[in-house]
């Protein structure tokens, strides 16, 4: 996987109403233009590139959430590059699968549907730090689930429960363009 591979996906993304994707679009290339190791998970400063799964269900009326165990609360299935993964959005692909046992349809490359930089708590010997997040759209072919021990749970929702979740403005936007561009 190319930096500036990545760089030009992230560059293509726009949504003019959304001033922190903006602002976060721009962090991100930043990242990519001035990090040797910007998919390392051990590269702390600025941070590294994670990617992120809206999954929506085989009728594209619910999506997928997990209960993450670490950071007690509902987010969309994620997580850190590997060097297995090919292409960046087979890191969304991959960790929505082993977050939640979905079967995700393999249609080709996805639709970039948010871009969200975000802080990571201190823990261990691993400092605060930023994901740099790169949000990635697919469709499961079923709604059977099963989580993992990364995470307490896994449910679909709806968009009318997104406070139910209390879940972040950037999900919710990420979410809506999933579903209606």
């Amino acid at each position: 996987m190319r930096a500036r591979d990545v760089a030009d996906l992230v560059g293509s993304f726009a949504d003019e109403g959304d001033e922190a994707a903006t602002k976060s679009q721009e962090l991100i290339l930043g990242l990519l233009a001035g990090v040797s190791s910007p998919f390392s998970r051990a590269s702390f400063t600025p941070g590294h590139i994670t990617c992120t799964a809206v999954v929506l269900s085989p009728e594209r009326r619910r999506f997928l959430l997990v209960h993450h165990r670490r950071l007690d609360r509902w987010l969309l299935p994620g997580g850190h590059v590997e060097t297995s993964d090919e292409a960046i959005w087979e890191t969304a692909r991959r960790e929505a699968i082993e977050e939640t046992g979905a079967q995700i349809v393999a249609d080709g490359r996805p639709e970039l549907v948010g871009l969200d930089v975000h802080g990571i708590p201190a823990r261990g010997r691993e400092p605060f730090h930023l994901h740099h997040d790169l949000i990635f759209r697919f469709v499961a072919r079923a709604e059977k689930l099963k989580g993992c021990a990364e995470v307490r749970d896994v449910a679909w929702s709806g968009v009318g429960e997104f406070d139910h979740y209390a879940l972040p403005v950037s999900i919710r936007r990420s979410v809506l363009r999933a579903f209606w561009g």
